[in-house]
């Protein structure tokens, strides 16, 4: 009889102990998981990162004016989760008539004035977003 009390105490602090494990494992994972961020609009300008903007923070609408190289220039306007090319001096405008974004799945581009705006949601990277866009 003292056997299967030895046995039965035994079987219950395993359980105990496991139980305690995975919720420490469990802790561990949740507290480790990078912070989710909102979506984040990406200006670049002949393949150079020049600005990053998190859209979800902006909570007033404003501009700037980015000037290329060649002496292009964009007016780029900001709104709260969106984000857009107001004015260009490009010859076919394009990226004015684009609008503005909200999402990742077609970027801005100024090819003449080698500007291109991407919006990246959480955090994605370059190397980590695969274009599904097909025409």
């Amino acid at each position: 009889m003292g056997n299967a009390k030895s046995v039965r105490r035994t079987a219950l602090f395993i359980t105990i102990f496991l139980i305690l494990v995975t919720a420490v494992s469990a802790g561990c994972l949740f507290a480790a998981a990078p912070p989710s961020r909102g979506p984040v609009a990406e200006i670049y300008q002949n393949g150079l990162l020049i600005r990053s903007i998190p859209l979800d923070q902006v909570s007033e609408p404003f501009s700037f004016l980015i000037e290329g190289e060649n002496g292009g220039r964009n007016l780029i306007e900001v709104r709260p989760g969106s984000i857009g090319v107001l004015q260009a001096d490009c010859p076919d405008q394009i990226c004015v008539r684009q609008g503005f974004i909200d999402s990742p799945l077609i970027p801005v581009a100024c090819v003449p004035n080698g500007l291109v705006i991407l919006i990246r949601n959480d955090a994605e990277t370059v190397s980590e977003s695969p274009d599904l866009t097909t025409y």
